[in-house]
């Protein structure tokens, strides 16, 4: 009986699919299949975002780097301005102008590598300031320090000038400013997304408002003006007693200013984010 005797077996290896390159699977996103480049946006200087905000420091324009896997560096401009243009209140012309201009840096850490981030930064320029120039209707009263004076009428022969001043509110107390902050979002995210939109909550510690006031003019003791005198002429008892007076008052609000010494800060960005290399 003939009896076949079967050949050698092919190799196991001719048989079964070639294994997978271990290589081309991390270069993938499980969960998309797509290229996964976040590892390289984590290398310093590789990723920047470019964003804006409204903030109690006026429009915000910010720039954002990559400097490691958890930390971001900052760079800030903020900025806006607005006149009321002139105005009369009671016994008061005015015009009052809300001046914001300041740059300051940050670096941002995110713990764990999460959302939540914490922040730590310098206003290293700050020239934040309301301004207002005045002048008190002539023949008008104001009160200084407790005291009524009257602003002086025009007058060509005495050279009487109604009463006014220039006074100046500043928010800029140090410079430069330190500030920190907390929030969540990333102002550059770690992935290919491009926009993102963090928000941020925190304090700049300003130091107590400064306040500036300039006057000049004429008043009178009276509101028929027969004692009037340049507040400028130090000789004259009536101008020396109501400079005495304005220096009296602005030390009373330097007081009551003398509590807010931290400048709240709080905003909403929208970021736009690129790889630069």
């Amino acid at each position: 009986m003939d009896v076949n005797v079967p050949g050698p077996l092919p190799e196991s290896s001719s048989l079964l699919p070639d294994a997978p390159d271990a290589a081309g699977l991390a270069s993938k996103d499980q969960r998309g299949g797509v290229p996964w480049e976040g590892a390289r946006s984590y290398g310093p200087l590789s990723r920047v975002g470019i964003g804006a905000d409204v903030s109690p420091l006026g429009i915000g324009i910010k720039a954002t780097t990559v400097l490691t896997e958890y930390l971001d560096a900052r760079l800030l401009l903020n900025f806006f301005s607005h006149d009321t243009g002139s105005f009369e209140v009671d016994t008061v012309k005015g015009d009052a102008r809300l001046h914001m201009f300041s740059i300051g840096g940050a670096v941002d850490a995110y713990p764990l590598n999460s959302i939540w981030r914490l922040s730590a930064g310098l206003l290293m320029y700050n020239g934040n300031n309301v301004s207002m120039t005045s002048e008190i209707v002539p023949g008008k009263a104001v009160t200084v320090d407790g005291q009524d004076f009257y602003s002086a009428s025009p007058n060509p022969a005495t050279g009487a000038t109604p009463l006014n001043g220039t006074g100046v509110l500043g928010l800029n107390a140090r410079e430069p400013e330190f500030f920190l902050s907390g929030g969540f979002g990333r102002f550059v995210p770690r992935s290919n997304r491009h926009w993102s939109f963090p928000a941020e909550f925190g304090a700049i510690f300003m130091g107590a408002p400064t306040i500036n006031i300039t006057t000049s003019g004429w008043v009178c003791k009276d509101k028929a003006q027969t004692n009037c005198s340049d507040i400028a002429d130090p000789s004259n008892p009536l101008a020396a007693q109501f400079n005495s007076a304005l220096q009296a008052q602005e030390a009373k609000w330097r007081r009551s200013l003398s509590s807010f010494t931290i400048y709240p800060m709080f905003s909403y960005s929208v970021v736009y984010s690129f790889n630069v290399r």
